[in-house]
């Protein structure tokens, strides 16, 4: 199972929230103090939550190979890293521009991005050649415009499962379109963002580039472990009974008979094999309840 520990929510600096000034009162059961005027996340809260929302993630992925998530983050600290998970992973993403209408308008979109696929076919069957110089410009600077904002979501055919979103108030309308739509929204949700219409609330640092990465990788993670399941699933679904044995009549002297037997019943009876064949239980991780306090004092 895909989880996260403290020590890397600690190293990622997921615990620091925005100055106590731009804070969002909406969000005050997720803090947990102030140190130095900036909020400090409770991440006790932050590590459970976040667990959940990567078991809802894998099994979404798992109960069907069709269901896709779409990643969200137009933001600088968050565009190379949310490009580089979706891709690894297989799924959707956007990290540019969010177009307005991109889900409840899904039809339109639908033909901005056939019209790129037909841009770029041009260029490979030779209809370029036949344009002058003008008109291929003109149509190189319309691909590229278009490429930028739908090159993460040309393969889309259909709204996606599951949103997962870096920093809801910059991504405000896309949590809008995804709620009136019925769409799962998760969300990484900082001190100065209000956590209304994300189902699956991750409290956290949405600035820090390292915290964001650390996001943006466990939910692919979670996906391809749904995706695993699915597959492992299906094999042992599929996979034929097991053939009986035929028994194979032979002519062994009884010499050799008896000899076989006497040594299969020595290995048998070899002392230590209860012993060998029992595998330690892991150890429980242990988890103190001052963790936050230590990270207020560190901090």
């Amino acid at each position: 199972m895909v989880t996260v520990t403290m020590k890397e929510l600690l190293e990622a600096g997921v615990h620091f929230g925005h100055q106590v000034r731009r804070w969002n009162p909406k969000m005050k059961e997720y803090i947990f103090g102030e140190r130095n005027g900036i909020y400090i996340i409770d991440l006790q809260k932050t590590q459970k939550m976040f667990r959940e929302a990567l078991q809802a993630v894998s099994n979404m992925v798992a109960e069907d190979r069709g269901k896709t998530v779409l990643f969200v983050g137009t933001k600088r600290q968050a565009q190379d890293a949310v490009r580089e998970e979706a891709e690894r992973s297989g799924q959707y993403y956007v990290n540019q521009r969010w177009l307005g209408g991109l889900l409840t308008n899904f039809q339109t979109v639908q033909k901005s991005i056939k019209r790129l696929k037909d841009l770029e076919a041009m260029q490979t069957d030779g209809r370029y050649e036949k344009l002058t110089k003008k008109e291929r410009i003109k149509l190189d600077r319309e691909r590229l415009g278009l490429e930028k904002v739908l090159s993460g979501i040309k393969s889309m055919t259909r709204l996606p499962d599951a949103v997962f979103v870096i920093d809801v108030r910059k991504e405000e309308i896309a949590v809008a379109e995804a709620n009136k739509l019925g769409i799962p929204v998760i969300a990484v949700v900082d001190t100065n963002c209000s956590p209304e219409g994300v189902d699956y609330v991750i409290p956290g640092n949405d600035d820090a580039l390292r915290a964001v990465r650390l996001f943006a990788s466990r939910i692919a993670d979670a996906v391809l472990e749904g995706q695993q399941m699915l597959t492992e699933g299906g094999a042992s679904a599929e996979e034929p009974p097991a053939a009986e044995p035929t028994e194979v009549a032979t002519s062994t002297p009884p010499e050799i008979s008896q000899s076989a037997d006497s040594t299969t019943q020595t290995d048998l009876n070899v002392p230590g094999e209860e012993a060998i064949s029992a595998e330690p239980g892991e150890p429980a991780r242990e988890e103190t309840e001052n963790e936050n306090a230590e990270v207020v004092a560190a901090t």
